[in-house]
C-alpha cells in the first residue's frame, strides 16, 4: 500500500512559498484589526463619554471589556489552535468580532456598546494565538523569533492605524460609521480565511517543515486535549513568561490604548490630533521594538537576555514618566517612543514558551502566556480610572470629566508596579537558547 509520501506530487519550492505567505498575509490582516480595535478606545473616548454619560472608572470598563474577554478565551484560543487549527478558529472568530463591532458602532445604550466591545473581545481573542499557531508549522524554528517580529510590526500597523489615522478619519466620519465599516470588514476576513487558509503544509500535499529539513514530523496530540493543557499549566517555564506579558505589555497597552491621550490632553493642554501623534510614536516603537527583539534574539541564540533588557528598560521609562518633569515635544515623544520600544522585547515570550513546550501544545503554551497580558491591560485600564476619579475635583468639560497633574502622576505609579512585576519575572526566565527543550534532534 503507497505510503502518505509517495502519494504526495512532486515538492515544488515556489508554490509552498505563495501558499505560506498568501495564509500568512490573510491572518496578519485579521491581526492588524486585533490591535486596531483594541487601541481605538484611546481615540474616542472623549465620544464615548459624550455618547453614554460616563465616568472614568465606566469609560475604563467598557475599554477593559474587550480584555476581560480577549483574557479568559487565551487558554481556550490555545486548545483551538491546537486542536481545530487555525483556519476554522480564526475565521469563526473574525466572524463574531465583526458582527461585535457592528452593534458597538450601533449601539444606543451603555448596556449595548458594551456587549458589541465584549462580542469585539471575544471574536479577535482567537486571533493572535491561531496565527503564532500557524506561524508554527509554516516557519521554521530557527526563523520563529524573527517572524514574531514582523508579525507584531504589522499587526501594529493596525494599532498605529487607530491613532492618528483614525483621529484624521473622524474629522470626516462619526466614531460609529468608522466602527460598523470596521465589521463589516471583519466579516470579509473570515470569509476569506475559510476559503484560503490551510493549518499545515500537509493540507496542501506538502511535506512537514521538518520532513523538508531532513527531521521527522513532530508528532500530533497523543493525549486528550485536557490533559495535555494541565501539562503546559504544570510547567514551571511559562509562568515566569506569563508575569513579564502581564506586568510589561499589560499596563503599556492599558495606558496607550486609552489613558494616554486624555493624560496628554489634560496636562499638556494637547487637542486630540496632537495627543494622538504621541501614542501613534508609541505603538510605532512597540513595533520596531518587537522586530529588533526577535531578531536580535535568533542572531545571538539566546532569549532571556533580550526579555531581561526589554523589562528593565520598561521599568526605568515608566519611572521617568510617572516621576521626571517631562513636557509635550521632545522629551514626551522621547518617552513615549521608548515606552512602546522596550515592550517590544516581550515578543521573545512567546518563542521562548514554544521552546519550552512539546511542539504540539504551542497553542496552549503561547495562549498561557498571552493571558497575563491581556489580565494585565484588564486590570489597569478601570484601576487608572478609579484611582483618577479619586482625585477627581468636579470638573466637566462638554460633559467630559477633566483630571489635573497630580491625578494622572498616581496613576502612572501603577504602570511603575507592574513594570517592576515584569522585570521580576523576567530574572526567572529560562534560557532556552532558541531551540525546543523537549525534543532530541
Amino acid at each position: 500500500m503507497p505510503s502518505r509520501t509517495q502519494d504526495r506530487p512532486p515538492f515544488d519550492p515556489s508554490r509552498f512559498l505563495m501558499a505560506r505567505w498568501s495564509i500568512f498575509s490573510i491572518l496578519i490582516a485579521a491581526y492588524m484589526l486585533v490591535f486596531f480595535h483594541r487601541m481605538a478606545p484611546a481615540v474616542v473616548s472623549g465620544d464615548l463619554m459624550r455618547a453614554f454619560g460616563t465616568t472614568g472608572v465606566a469609560l475604563g470598563s467598557l475599554a477593559a471589556m474587550y480584555f476581560y474577554i480577549y483574557t479568559l478565551m487565551q487558554i481556550p484560543a490555545g486548545i483551538l489552535a491546537d486542536t481545530l487549527g487555525a483556519r476554522i478558529t480564526v475565521a469563526v472568530g473574525n466572524l463574531v468580532a465583526g458582527s461585535g463591532s457592528i452593534l458597538f458602532g450601533l449601539g444606543e445604550t451603555f448596556t449595548q456598546a458594551a456587549v458589541g466591545r465584549a462580542l469585539v473581545g471575544l471574536g479577535v481573542s482567537v486571533v493572535f494565538v491561531g496565527l503564532f499557531k500557524s506561524n508554527s508549522v509554516w516557519f521554521s524554528d530557527r526563523h520563529y523569533g524573527r517572524i514574531s517580529g514582523l508579525t507584531l510590526l504589522l499587526g501594529n500597523v493596525g494599532a498605529i492605524a487607530s491613532a492618528g489615522p483614525l483621529a484624521a478619519l473622524l474629522g470626516f466620519y462619526s466614531w460609529r460609521t468608522v466602527f460598523v465599516a470596521l465589521g463589516v470588514l471583519t466579516l470579509l476576513l473570515a470569509a476569506l480565511t475559510l476559503l484560503l487558509v490551510r493549518n499545515s503544509p500537509e493540507d496542501l500535499g506538502f511535506p512537514s517543515l521538518r520532513e523538508m529539513e531532513g527531521r521527522t514530523s513532530h508528532a500530533r496530540l497523543q493525549n486528550p486535549w485536557y490533559r495535555e493543557l494541565l501539562g503546559v499549566v504544570r510547567a514551571r517555564a511559562t509562568w515566569p513568561l506569563f508575569w513579564v506579558d502581564f506586568g510589561m505589555v499589560g499596563s503599556m497597552l492599558a495606558f496607550v490604548g486609552l489613558w494616554a491621550i486624555p493624560c496628554l490632553r489634560d496636562t499638556q493642554g494637547l487637542d486630540r490630533g496632537a495627543a494622538s501623534l504621541y501614542t501613534t510614536l508609541a505603538l510605532a516603537g512597540f513595533a520596531t521594538g518587537s522586530m529588533a527583539a526577535g531578531w536580535i534574539s535568533d542572531r545571538i541564540g539566546y532569549r532571556k537576555p533580550v526579555i531581561v533588557a526589554g523589562s528593565l528598560g520598561y521599568l526605568l521609562v515608566c519611572l521617568a514618566l510617572a516621576l521626571l518633569p517631562w513636557a509635550a515635544g521632545a522629551s514626551g515623544f522621547l518617552l513615549f517612543f521608548l515606552l512602546g520600544f522596550c515592550a517590544g522585547g516581550f515578543i521573545v515570550t512567546f518563542a521562548s514558551a514554544k521552546e519550552a513546550i512539546p511542539p504540539n501544545l504551542s497553542g496552549m503554551a503561547v495562549g498561557l502566556v498571552n493571558t497575563g497580558l491581556f489580565l494585565g491591560a484588564a486590570i489597569v485600564q478601570p484601576l487608572f480610572g478609579w484611582i483618577m476619579d479619586r482625585g477627581w475635583d468636579g470638573t466637566l468639560i462638554d460633559g467630559v470629566r477633566i483630571y489635573g497633574a497630580g491625578d494622572y502622576r498616581r496613576g502612572l505609579l501603577v504602570l511603575v508596579v507592574f513594570a517592576a512585576v515584569a522585570f521580576a519575572g523576567s530574572l526567572l526566565v529560562k534560557e532556552t537558547r532558541c531551540r525546543n527543550l523537549t525534543v532530541e534532534d
